[in-house]
């Protein structure tokens, strides 16, 4: 046998040991399951891996044990894992699932019992606000942020004879006051709906304004959160350096205490004028809330208002920046050899131009009347077409005394150094015309006055329009447009058909 195949023998395990050996590892392998299956089934956790733990200090652990409940309103979120003591304190270590997280800083930690005469104890667990940061796994919360909770023993502990006496009197003389009847004068100062009640009664009664007044304190409540994030975060800061400016100045606190007491004592001197005050107080109250009323429907349209103005306030800086230059050039302008010294000037003359003003109102008004008769006459008898017959030219009026007139011109051209005359070709026929007495405006010639005599071929057929009998009667101080507007085609106008002159 070669040395190389000893020695792979020698390796080699004898079958009848391999036979001996596998029940043993079966045995061992088969109790390792069991034991993995019932730590999973009881834990429920993965083995040497631990979720998110966080620590909890209280004055007092001694009612709670590992595997209490940890609850976020109401719902488990946890267990206690441990609990060690650390001076006068106790820390409970606590291992939250993820349902349970995020936990902030400003987290809270109460020890509560599930029944009511105690037992059961269980952590709950308030998991802070979300402004707030958040702890690591390992955080602790600490024990300014925790409370224990009050048992049976400590509330008989407090309640001793002289407690338990003031607490009979109490409810006592709390009850007499509830049942007890006002007298007629307090019964007369109270308001109607409650007059004739006990007190217990009119409690009652208080509760039916209840929905309004909840209604109230909601709307209340709802404002005191503010319009911004962190409104009333930034309330309670402020709160808290006010409290804690009291607590510095202990002196001046007392000081204020004192002189509360001096107010309330005024108070309660002036007892029945305050009586009356409360008793107008509702009637107020309710102007109060009609008021508040209006001033809520008004700032709908505020707001519409101050919504819509925005784009004009960002633009008022750049619109003044932009005037800037314009305001340096009215400036300038406004110097004295500019549109000062013009505006002197114009301040010298304002006198004389008042004066020139006045003056014109006559001439205003005689112009008003002048174009009054230009409206009412002259206008309208010049654009009268006159009515002639056949000889009718169908023109206005002051057409065809613009066309006698270019005629006039027409006829006394001449071209001698004696002037524009008129020539007339006078000859003889066998009618003879004689005209009526001609006279001036205004002036009747006597002593049978002067006639205008002429010669026609023919037989006149008339006169148009026929001559009055007298001159019209001339008004010079009888306004113009008052005057009646001739009638130039009426009877007069066709003249008398009898053929005299």
């Amino acid at each position: 046998m070669s040395r190389r195949r000893w020695w792979r023998r020698r390796d080699e395990v004898p079958v009848v040991e391999l036979h001996r050996s596998k029940p043993v590892r079966t045995g061992i392998l088969v109790f390792a399951v069991l034991l993995l299956v019932s730590y999973f089934g009881f834990t429920k956790a993965i083995p040497f891996k631990h979720g998110f733990r966080l620590n909890a200090v209280f004055a007092s652990a001694l009612n709670i044990h590992a595997k209490s409940p940890v609850r976020i309103a109401g719902v488990d979120v946890g267990q206690v894992t441990s609990i060690k003591r650390q001076g006068d304190t106790g820390v409970v270590t606590m291992e939250i699932s993820g349902g349970g997280l995020p936990v902030h800083t400003d987290a809270t930690a109460k020890i509560r019992p599930r029944i009511f005469l105690e037992g059961n104890w269980f952590v709950e667990l308030q998991p802070g606000s979300p402004s707030a940061g958040t702890f690591s796994s390992g955080g602790t919360i600490p024990i300014t942020h925790t409370a224990d909770p009050v048992q049976l023993d400590q509330v008989l502990n407090a309640l001793n004879t002289d407690t338990r006496a003031n607490l009979q009197t109490f409810l006592i003389e709390y009850g007499a006051g509830l049942t007890q009847k006002a007298t007629p004068a307090e019964d007369a100062q109270q308001e109607p709906e409650v007059r004739g009640l006990n007190a217990a009664q009119a409690l009652n009664r208080a509760y039916h304004r209840g929905p309004s007044s909840l209604r109230g304190g909601a709307v209340i409540d709802q404002a005191i959160t503010g319009t911004e994030p962190h409104d009333l975060s930034l309330l309670i800061a402020s709160i808290g350096k006010v409290t804690g400016a009291l607590n510095v100045h202990e002196q001046q606190l007392g000081e204020l205490i004192g002189n509360f007491n001096t107010f309330f004592g005024a108070f309660a001197a002036q007892a029945a004028p305050l009586q009356t005050t409360v008793a107008e107080l509702p009637a107020n109250l309710a102007g109060v809330n009609r008021g508040l009323a209006a001033l809520d429907a008004s700032f709908a349209p505020t707001r519409t208002f101050a919504h819509d103005i925005l784009p004009g306030v960002r633009s008022t800086p750049s619109t003044v920046q932009a005037a800037l230059p314009w305001i340096e050039q009215v400036q300038a302008s406004l110097q004295p050899s500019e549109l000062g010294g013009v505006a002197k000037g114009l301040a010298a003359a304002l006198p004389s131009l008042a004066q020139l003003e006045n003056e014109q109102t006559p001439v205003f008004h005689q112009t008003d009347l002048f174009n009054k008769c230009l409206t009412n006459l002259i206008y309208p008898a010049g654009n009268t077409k006159l009515q002639d017959g056949s000889a009718t030219s169908g023109v206005e009026n002051y057409k065809e005394f613009w066309y006698s007139l270019v005629g006039l011109a027409g006829i006394g051209q001449t071209f001698n150094g004696n002037g524009p005359m008129a020539r007339f070709l006078v000859g003889n026929g066998g009618q003879t015309v004689r005209s009526q007495e001609v006279g001036i405006v205004g002036y009747h010639v006597k002593h049978g006055g002067l006639r205008l005599l002429g010669h026609t071929p023919l037989q006149p057929l008339g006169t148009r329009p026929a001559f009055p009998a007298e001159e019209p009667s001339y008004q010079p101080l009888v306004p113009c447009y008052t005057q009646t507007l001739p009638n130039l085609n009426g009877p007069l106008s066709q003249g008398p058909a009898d053929g005299t002159g």
